[in-house]
């Protein structure tokens, strides 16, 4: 092979590899312009209060020692259930303010979505669960659903580390709740309570 040929194979060898080299930073800077665009692009205007925002934290994640404030009202969690029914599970968490004795508790479950409760003792209610229907401070509640589970407590609940527990829960139509628990075949207990849109709350994890 001539000089000439060998000389011409190197340059064409070389403008080859200058081509290629060209070509694979311009598709990476255009990857990298379609990126920052996507980046910086407005999102979408989002429901504050949708089940997937939860801006104020993940009520799935409440913890004995977390703080909860609703509005002006801030709570410390001292105890938690988790309870467990046939393969479905839910968490009760009980807080009290500092200047009451009233114990007030917040039910978090998926059912199928994110739902979040908000309960009040009602130790003045000396009833029990022993009709379809009940009849409370004006408001009408149906039964809706009952059964018996297990449970396991965390912090300060007044309960063994584990147990068991009954349970019938009412409904008004205007969605005001009912619920009687009996924790180890103990006496029934009463509280009353409504649904908390999730958002609407800020925690405040102890960790």
């Amino acid at each position: 092979m001539s000089s000439s040929n060998v000389i011409i194979m190197i340059v064409v060898f070389i403008i080859v590899v200058i081509v290629t080299i060209v070509i694979v930073r311009s598709r990476a800077k255009k990857a990298q312009r379609e990126r920052e665009a996507r980046n910086s692009a407005p999102s979408a205007p989002r429901d504050p209060f949708a089940a997937d925002q939860n801006t104020g934290g993940d009520p799935a994640q409440i913890k004995a020692g977390d703080l909860l404030e609703f509005g002006n009202e801030k709570y410390f969690v001292r105890g938690t259930l988790r309870i467990s029914e046939g393969g479905y599970d839910w968490a009760e968490h009980f807080f009290q303010s500092d200047d009451s004795a009233t114990r007030l508790w917040l039910t978090v479950e998926h059912d199928p979505d994110l739902q979040v409760s908000r309960w009040r003792d009602r130790p003045d209610l000396d009833i029990e669960p022993t009709s379809k229907s009940i009849t409370i401070d004006g408001t009408d509640y149906s039964l809706v659903e009952h059964g018996t589970a297990s449970y396991r407590s965390e912090g300060t609940t007044g309960l063994n580390e584990k147990g068991g527990l009954d349970y019938v829960d009412y409904e008004s139509p205007d969605g005001k709740l009912l619920a009687f628990e009996r924790f180890d075949h103990g006496r029934w207990e009463v509280s009353t309570g409504e649904p908390v849109p999730v958002g609407s709350f800020t925690i405040y994890s102890s960790s």
